[in-house]
């Protein structure tokens, strides 16, 4: 008779993980807080107190530029997705083995979604700076939940300071991401519609328009077409601020999520120690699945709409 199973476990093994957990609880909540005021343990087996820094600190200086945590941070996650790709490119084969396939699904899946917004051939034009802003964002928070991340601590010449912090909880890293999407955004948008792309800023000819038509005395036909013409320059306006503003918009989002975060862990691994880090780093890595496939995903559909016709959707993202 098979055994039967709970959430793809044996009950045994479904019962041996709950006591570990509830094990996990209890030791949590004695070295927390509140075990150290009841059971008046040792110093070496309570949390620091949380100490969030907003500022990243400088480790140290680089002809005369200060690299601080995050920057390092920021290396980490390029070393690590250059060595993957590395390590898992160098012998690929027709039979792909494990890593070499989880790879390729992987990227598999990020062409497919920019295929699926942007049709055939812009889905695979902005396939590389999707997969990179994606990968990037996503490791950042990622490694960021690895042991030594606002754990090692230097003695510098500025004082104590810790080696590594995420680089996302850095406003200078979701602002450099924020301003290569912009970057990349108006570059295609330009490339494809050329001039025209910048109609949709300026958008002066219904008033100039206008403009003549009063001047040669048809004051009928220009005073009728010069509150459009007006209003096509307030909305040309509008769409300039709009292209600046989501440059705001995608700084603050990804640098408040991920602080958000980090102080949580930081607030829950000090009140209840070991249980509550399984269930929040667990979340943690959620929270970066979602804001580096936001940060991907607008990007891509910011793209798609620039290189689409004023006004229009270009052919193929229509089809699709």
């Amino acid at each position: 008779m098979p055994k039967k199973r709970v959430l793809g476990c044996s009950f045994p093994v479904l019962i041996g993980f709950a006591a570990g957990f509830v094990g996990l609880l209890i030791v949590g909540v004695l070295t927390g807080p509140m075990g150290k005021n009841l059971l008046g343990l040792p110093a070496w087996l309570i949390p620091a107190k949380p100490h969030p820094e907003l500022p990243a600190e400088v480790v140290f200086h680089l002809f005369s530029f200060p690299i601080t945590n995050s920057i390092i941070a920021t290396w980490v996650t390029i070393i690590f997705l250059v060595g993957v790709s590395f390590l898992v490119t160098r012998r690929l084969t027709l039979v792909p083995g494990r890593r070499q396939s989880l790879l390729e699904f992987i990227l598999e899946a990020l062409l497919n979604f920019c295929k699926s917004v942007a049709g055939e051939k812009n889905g695979r034009r902005f396939f590389p700076i999707v997969a990179t802003i994606f990968l990037f964002v996503g490791f950042n928070a990622w490694l960021n939940l690895l042991p030594g991340y606002g754990s090692i601590l230097l003695h510098t010449s500025e004082g104590e300071v810790h080696l590594l912090r995420g680089a996302n909880t850095d406003i200078n890293t979701p602002l450099a991401v924020a301003l290569i999407s912009f970057v990349f955004v108006e570059y295609f948008g330009l490339r494809t519609l050329g001039f025209r792309y910048l109609g949709k800023f300026i958008n002066v000819g219904g008033l100039v328009s206008s403009l003549r038509l009063i001047m040669r005395g048809k004051m009928k036909a220009g005073f009728s077409g010069l509150m459009t013409g007006l209003i096509n320059v307030f909305i040309g306006v509008l769409e300039t601020l709009s292209e600046f503003i989501r440059i705001v918009s995608f700084t603050f989002r990804l640098f408040g999520n991920m602080t958000a975060g980090e102080i949580l862990l930081l607030v829950a691994v000090f009140l209840i120690p070991w249980a509550a880090a399984v269930i929040f780093y667990g979340l943690e890595l959620l929270v970066g699945f979602v804001q580096s496939l936001i940060f991907a995903g607008l990007t891509l559909i910011f793209m798609t709409i620039a290189v689409a016709a004023h006004g229009e959707h270009s052919e193929e993202s229509a089809h699709h």
